[in-house]
């Protein structure tokens, strides 16, 4: 059934007033859009890995899919970015159409990064390390239809986790209907015992999908943890450059277990963030869409959250990390 009440952000996070934060015409190779980034710290300064789509805003085009690739930009604070004359990382090959939406994750002295594939044979999701966002080792693929995964920043009983959104049609009748799950691993290669994490049924505003988004963050009360929800109205006409787009995409909050990262102990009953600001609803690719893709806690406790908006451009907010606890504590 459709959502008929609106949805609103918490009033404990604020966008930043600059807005968006990065654009296409920021980009000195020409992408259309510039969206769905990972952005971390690493070595004493911020790092964002974006995703680029080419083809012509003006004209509300794209070129093919296999020409999206992605970029690299680096800042002392966050907000300003310097980027990198050209693309940092794609695969490339007969079978792999592109690559998309990196994850950045620090684990011990190494960037790991998680992104999606999509290949002639179906979805698949990858983790790749880096040293110095030049080259880039792959260790893993997964089988398709899997994507949206995310590592946790450290070991947990002595074994690296990750949550992922794979994507069973047939299973549940040829429909929409993702949830998020969870897996370990002894070595980000081999990958099991996995389970069911969160339910769509278990989110009120959404109806459609969940999928995890930013890499989750250590809080003495758990670990706090982002992820992007759908809900879709039949009802919803043209909204982007595509001639139907029904859905809109918010963020969610929960806190899960530290110890024991398959138990949720906290869930926030309302969106983190909803579509609310002009570059989030107007004039995108696809608009009403938000998507977290990067979270760093600050040392004064502030906890900045990275998000693309409509598709199109990659957007900032902020709330203390208390805040964001007592949200997901209340329900």
């Amino acid at each position: 059934m459709p959502i008929t009440e609106p949805l609103k952000s918490s009033p404990v996070i604020t966008r930043y007033p600059g807005n968006p934060i990065l654009r296409a015409d920021h980009v000195p190779y020409g992408p259309a859009l510039v969206f769905n980034a990972g952005v971390t710290k690493f070595r004493g300064r911020y790092v964002m890995m974006f995703r680029n789509d080419y083809g012509s805003a003006a004209d509300r085009t794209l070129l093919p899919s296999r020409t999206t690739n992605i970029g690299l930009a680096y800042s002392d604070d966050g907000i300003h970015w310097d980027v990198q004359e050209k693309p940092c990382f794609g695969l490339h090959s007969e079978e792999i159409i592109r690559t998309y939406d990196p994850r950045l994750t620090v684990i011990g002295d190494r960037c790991y990064v998680c992104f999606a594939v999509d290949t002639k044979h179906g979805v698949r999701g990858g983790i790749a390390v880096t040293d110095d966002f030049e080259s880039f080792e792959v260790l893993s693929l997964s089988a398709p239809d899997n994507r949206n995964m995310v590592l946790f920043p450290e070991k947990i009983g002595g074994k690296y986790v990750r949550l992922e959104r794979p994507f069973p049609v047939y299973g549940k009748g040829g429909k929409d209907s993702f949830d998020i799950w969870i897996s370990d691993s002894p070595d980000l290669k081999y990958w099991g015992n996995t389970e069911l994490l969160l339910g769509l049924e278990s989110v009120p505003f959404a109806n459609d999908k969940l999928g995890p988004a930013a890499p989750p963050i250590r809080t003495p009360h758990g670990w706090l943890t982002t992820f992007h929800t759908v809900d879709i109205d039949p009802a919803r006409g043209r909204n982007g450059w595509e001639d139907s787009w029904k859905k809109r995409y918010c963020a969610g909050l929960m806190l899960l277990d530290l110890d024991n990262p398959y138990k949720i102990i906290g869930l926030s009953s309302e969106p983190l963030l909803a579509p609310e600001a002009d570059y989030e609803r107007e004039g995108g690719f696809r608009n009403d869409v938000i998507f977290p893709g990067g979270m760093i806690l600050e040392d004064d406790g502030e906890v900045k959250i990275y998000y693309g908006a409509a598709d199109t451009v990659e957007c900032l907010a902020a709330a203390h990390v208390d805040e964001l606890v007592k949200l997901c504590l209340k329900g």
